[in-house]
């Protein structure tokens, strides 16, 4: 495994990236299109496309998490040092952060910004759930059983789940940080950040559980003692 500084900058460079993507295809879209559907569909696409690429590059280095729910999953079944998993969460927000304001740069917009744009209610929190326990739920049957689909099974699930939830599908608290950062297409007011942040967190820990209990190992039955055998 590589050291703590390289693993950092992956999952820093990752982070951004995908909030550069996030961010600036919704700009893009918003600009290209007045229909709000295809502007969602130019921002579902290049998501599910960058998490492919991201999680195949940066994947070895860091384990690709880019998302803080997923570091502490890992943390929670101990896959992931304690230290480590701070380290990593600072260094996702951090990133998310700088994504948005590349994002802004590069479409010559205020690089500091805050959004207005409203995401709150019981739809939008279940939502959230849902899509981060989708995610994790992915993630932990495509580690045990198609290692090396992950990154396709989660660009297609996030490409999916931005249609199929109401809350477009944020799934990861350090994007949520990000973008709350942007009065764009793609914003979300930070007065909406802690429900959006606990229902992932809810989600992300049912999945948990669930895949725990269904990947445990089931002990075989004990053969019975000498002294039984034939006694049927």
């Amino acid at each position: 495994m590589l050291d703590l500084p390289r693993r950092l900058t992956a999952e820093a460079l990752g982070t951004a990236m995908l909030v550069a993507a996030v961010v600036g295809s919704g700009i893009m879209a918003d600009r290209l299109s007045s229909d709000m559907a295809v502007s969602l569909l130019g921002n579902a696409i290049p998501t599910g496309a960058i998490l492919v690429v991201l999680i195949t590059l940066l994947g070895p280095v860091s384990g690709a998490h880019f998302n803080p729910v997923v570091t502490l999953v890992f943390a929670l079944k101990r896959e992931i040092a304690t230290r480590a998993a701070l380290a990593y969460v600072a260094a996702q927000i951090a990133g998310g952060i700088a994504g948005t304001i590349l994002a802004h740069a590069m479409f010559d917009l205020p690089l500091l910004q805050v959004s207005t744009t409203i995401r709150t209610g019981t739809g939008q929190w279940l939502a959230e759930a849902v899509a981060t326990f989708g995610l994790l739920l992915t993630i932990h049957l495509g580690l045990r059983f198609r290692y090396e689909a992950i990154p396709w099974l989660v660009g297609l699930y996030i490409t999916a789940a931005y249609w199929f939830t109401a809350s477009t599908s944020f799934a990861n608290p350090a994007v949520v940080i990000a973008r709350a950062l942007s009065d764009t297409f793609a914003g979300i007011r930070p007065a909406d950040l802690p429900g959006f942040i606990l229902a992932q967190v809810v989600g992300g820990l049912a999945a948990l559980l669930l895949t725990g209990w269904l990947l445990a190992e089931t002990k075989p039955l004990a053969s019975p003692p000498e002294n039984m055998k034939g006694a049927e």
